[in-house]
């Protein structure tokens, strides 16, 4: 189409013409240090423990490219962190949500990095989570299984899949009942991406807050799903010991629960 310099989507063309499709060279995030603050659980030469709160992201990634975990430990560590997963991800030896709040290993050497890794990788690493799921659960614990993969019909989501993923096994336990709402503790043998969002999804009881998953309630404005990473324990790489930590549940969910026990004492439902 001659004398034209940008075609607009829905274009007609006819034959001979020549269409030239210029495509920018991808910008990457970068990762730099930013004094922000850190709860720190605990912290020697070869990693840390922190308690991570909701909203902040683990790494840079698109559209999250500061105020991310990553750049507050390189701040605090002043770059000392392990290389193995890169330099967008220096340090991170495995990942919770953005809007998942608690505890999280990071690593500062290669060493400690490849330790941690093969422990979480043979599912020795105990990972206790705390979450309030939507509707009343009748069976006072459970094992919810199924491998877990993206969704075929929506690729910004896990899911259960029949063919494919990777297998994921979840215990939970109810810790108090409010009617609508569920108080859960849950123990992972796993650790696949969502894997305690997908696993709630599919027996019907979505983590409340949790709108990618189908966890919304009305009059209930929460940014994301309503879980805490309470407890994780592991081998120190370096001395063999067993170490466990707890991370305390943040105020917001302190709060719901207040207000859930308040609403049942009173005789009325959320």
């Amino acid at each position: 189409m001659r004398g034209k310099k940008v075609l607009k989507a829905g274009t007609s063309i006819s034959a001979g013409d020549e269409v030239r499709i210029f495509m920018p060279a991808p910008v990457l995030p970068d990762a730099v240090p930013e004094n922000i603050p850190l709860d720190i659980l605990y912290e020697d030469d070869d990693l840390l423990v922190v308690n991570k709160p909701k909203g902040m992201a683990v790494h840079p990634a698109p559209g999250s490219e500061r105020g991310t975990l990553v750049n507050a430990l390189l701040y605090h560590c002043e770059g000392r962190l392990s290389a193995i997963n890169g330099v967008l991800r220096p340090g991170i030896v495995h990942r919770i949500d953005k809007d998942t709040t608690g505890s999280l290993i990071v690593c500062k050497n290669d060493r400690a990095h490849a330790a941690i890794a093969a422990q979480l990788k043979e599912h020795s690493v105990l990972r206790v989570y705390y979450a309030l799921a939507i509707g009343n659960i009748e069976e006072n614990e459970g094992t919810i299984t199924g491998n877990i993969g993206r969704d075929p019909k929506d690729r910004k989501r896990m899911a259960v899949v029949e063919e494919g993923g990777k297998p994921a096994v979840t215990h939970y336990e109810v810790l108090e009942r409010f009617g609508t709402v569920t108080y859960l503790r849950f123990r992972l043998e796993t650790g696949r991406t969502h894997q305690i969002r997908v696993h709630m999804r599919k027996i019907r009881h979505p983590l409340l807050g949790d709108s990618l998953y189908g966890g919304e309630k009305p009059g209930f404005l929460l940014r994301g799903q309503t879980l805490h990473a309470g407890t994780i324990g592991f081998v120190h790489p370096s001395t063999g010991e067993f170490l466990r930590f707890d991370a305390p549940l943040p105020p917001y969910f302190e709060e719901l629960l207040r207000e859930f026990r308040e609403a049942a004492a009173a005789g009325r439902m959320l």
